[in-house]
């Protein structure tokens, strides 16, 4: 078992689209594999995402994707993780952390201060991942949403 992670590109959209389609799906959104490839296509087109591909064994099993912010309390960059997904065949096989880890050096090396991600209350595995891997919760805040889109 063999677990490679690599920045993905234009042409890796092709293997991630299935990914993230599932991904969405996982979310109670609409299994759109044409609509998962448009949307990162145009994100990493853009440069507006980095995405992260792992391979299990050579075979797409799971992603995540940063989207660049600053923060200007302290004047420097910062990565949010807003998408991690492990296809259900690879689960329980360290393709996660994997993940995890290449994130983490990915924002170190583009000089990053921090990175930040948020999980549902009841996602209980990811959560104890997180702390495994030394993220620590925000304690005392609140975060806050304001729907723009019906």
């Amino acid at each position: 078992m063999s677990v490679t992670v690599a920045r993905a590109g234009l042409d890796d959209v092709d293997a991630l689209a299935p990914l993230f389609a599932a991904y969405r799906a996982f979310y109670a959104q609409t299994d759109d594999l044409p609509l998962a490839r448009a949307f990162l296509h145009e994100r990493m087109r853009h440069g507006e995402s980095v995405a992260l591909l792992a391979r299990l064994d050579g075979n797409a099993a799971g992603f995540v994707q940063l989207y660049p912010s600053f923060s200007s309390v302290s004047a420097a960059r910062i990565w949010i993780l807003n998408d991690l997904f492990v296809a259900a065949a690879a689960r329980r096989r360290g393709v996660a952390q994997a993940l995890l880890e290449a994130a983490s050096a990915f924002a170190r090396s583009d000089g990053a201060i921090r990175l930040e991600l948020e999980t549902d209350l009841g996602n209980d595995a990811a959560q104890a991942l997180y702390r495994a891997m030394g993220w620590q919760s925000f304690d005392g805040t609140l975060r806050f949403r304001l729907p723009l889109a019906g």
